[in-house]
């Protein structure tokens, strides 16, 4: 007689991040980790919302997902109801959809609005839910003060305490939720993970003399360091080039200060480019520099560390916790222009400390932070939360 097969486990996700039709990039780090967790037993209903003052998206044909647009008030001011104008929006399908196939566990990404449409859909259908925090406004407070920050807090505060559990991306993350609450909630790292077959080191014998950027073009992620610490060193690495992936609001500011500092012509702006194309752009340069002043984890490092790479990254940042500065990367103060300059002189100059920085860092992933890892962590706060 053969052994049944246990059924398996159906969770909805919530979540204003995911690949769309014609952007398979946004939001991938939440479809990746779905397309893993099927391995563990996870059957994955995806609904990805957008307010309805944005453009329509379809799905991706790789991606799947149902996209809702919902109402909400205008800018940030209308944040902390959206979420109950979601969840409205989406009660009639998610009942629908538990009726015909029971749903165990929603799990919400990040608080407002789709963990407060969630908390809503909990309490009308007796559905558990969880929700990750991907960033460190954790309260959502938007860099604001004033009564509308003050709902926005209030109200991410109310999604916290109802959630069978709290996934934070990193334990600066849960550090910060801790010490803004007024009572105990069912906190969890989880660490994001990555494709180390995907990401992987290159296998040509020689490098291409390139520093390389990935990211939104934005003041917060230091791009404008790189392009001030790379001026410094132009002179002593005249081959070298600088690789910038991403789009954003500061582009053209950061073009300006290219040619202001006179190297526009050795900074290539490549705009946002698809999965593929980033894998090989990590693979064929010589170091990855991100020195964000505001980041929660940053995916892009994992990518950049599964590809063999030392990692330029800032203390005080998510990433400080798996990095360890000379051994499997490199770490510098925030805006620490001084300390980039010395950094990548370093690093740009001896090959066999870039390789050695680079193999303890593909180590560290295969170790612990592939998307295997993180499905695996899921999984276990799924089944405990769905009981």
């Amino acid at each position: 007689m053969n052994k049944a097969i246990p059924a398996k486990l159906h969770v909805l996700t919530l979540t204003p991040f995911y690949p769309s039709h014609g952007d398979e990039v946004s939001g991938c780090f939440v479809a990746e980790t779905l397309r893993q967790l099927e391995n563990c037993g996870v059957m994955s209903s995806v609904i990805a919302v957008d307010s309805i003052y944005h453009a329509s998206r379809k799905s991706s044909p790789e991606f799947p997902a149902e996209w809702i647009r919902y109402p909400q008030l205008p800018g940030n001011l209308g944040l902390s109801s959206a979420g109950k104008f979601l969840g409205m929006v989406l009660l009639r399908t998610v009942r629908q959809l538990h009726q015909r196939s029971p749903i165990d566990v929603v799990h919400a990404h990040a608080a407002l609005p789709c963990g407060h449409a969630a908390a809503f859909l909990s309490e009308r259908l007796g559905i558990p839910f969880v929700v990750t925090i991907h960033g460190l406004d954790v309260f959502n407070r938007c860099f604001q003060d004033g009564i509308a920050a003050g709902w926005r807090w209030k109200t991410s505060l109310s999604v916290y305490k109802s959630a069978r559990k709290v996934i934070c991306i990193s334990d600066k993350v849960r550090q910060l939720l801790i010490d803004g609450l007024d009572a105990e909630v069912s906190a969890e790292v989880v660490y994001n993970g990555t494709d180390p077959n995907l990401f992987a080191p290159s296998t040509a014998p020689e490098e291409i003399p390139t520093i390389l950027i990935v990211g939104n073009l934005l003041a917060g992620k230091g791009q404008e360091l790189v392009l001030r610490a790379f001026a410094g060193i132009k002179g002593s690495h005249p081959g070298f080039t600088i690789s910038m992936i991403g789009e954003g609001a500061d582009r053209e500011r950061f073009a300006a200060v290219a040619k202001e500092l006179g190297i526009s012509d050795k900074v290539r702006f490549h705009g946002r480019v698809g999965r593929s194309a980033v894998a090989e752009a990590m693979r064929d340069c010589m170091v990855f520099v991100l020195p964000s002043r505001y980041e929660g984890l940053g995916c892009v490092y994992l990518e950049a560390m599964a590809s063999g790479k030392p990692v330029i990254a800032c203390h005080g940042q998510g990433i400080e916790e798996l990095i360890h500065h000379g051994n499997n990367g490199w770490l510098i103060p925030v805006d620490g222009l001084e300390e980039l300059v010395q950094g990548l002189q370093v690093l740009l100059a001896d090959k066999t400390l870039r390789a050695r920085i680079g193999q303890a860092a593909r180590q560290t992933i295969l170790d612990k932070l592939t998307l295997s890892h993180q499905a695996e962590n899921l999984m276990k706060i799924y089944e405990e939360s769905a009981q």
